[in-house]
């Protein structure tokens, strides 16, 4: 019964090898920068809720297209700081420190 189950099992094996092990380190030690990224999404859903404005509607006011938006607000996106500088600029969302928001703004 043990030879069956094992002999049916290699009948999927995969021909290249897994990178499971390799990605979930790379997860791991990008864990600091998706948190905040997380972070900030929330940021900007709640705002873009009370300003009544579309993910279409940002990337226009952004200069980037709605799909980048799109895995912006997913979390997903290791966001440069000119690119939060923008995203603070438009939305108003106070993510710098007002010492730091001159810079932005210039």
């Amino acid at each position: 019964m043990k030879e069956k189950i094992v002999k049916k099992l290699e009948e999927f094996k995969s021909s290249t090898p897994s990178r499971w092990r390799e990605q979930a380190l790379e997860r791991r030690e990008d864990e600091a920068w998706r948190q905040e990224s997380r972070r900030i999404a929330l940021l900007m859903l709640e705002r873009l809720d009370a300003l009544a404005m579309t993910q279409a509607d940002l990337a226009e006011r952004l200069g980037c297209t709605q799909q980048y938006v799109s895995r912006i607000l997913k979390g997903r996106e290791n966001l440069s700081l000119k690119t939060i500088c923008k995203i603070d600029d438009v939305l108003g969302l106070g993510i710098w420190a007002p010492a730091s928001r001159e810079v932005c703004m210039a």
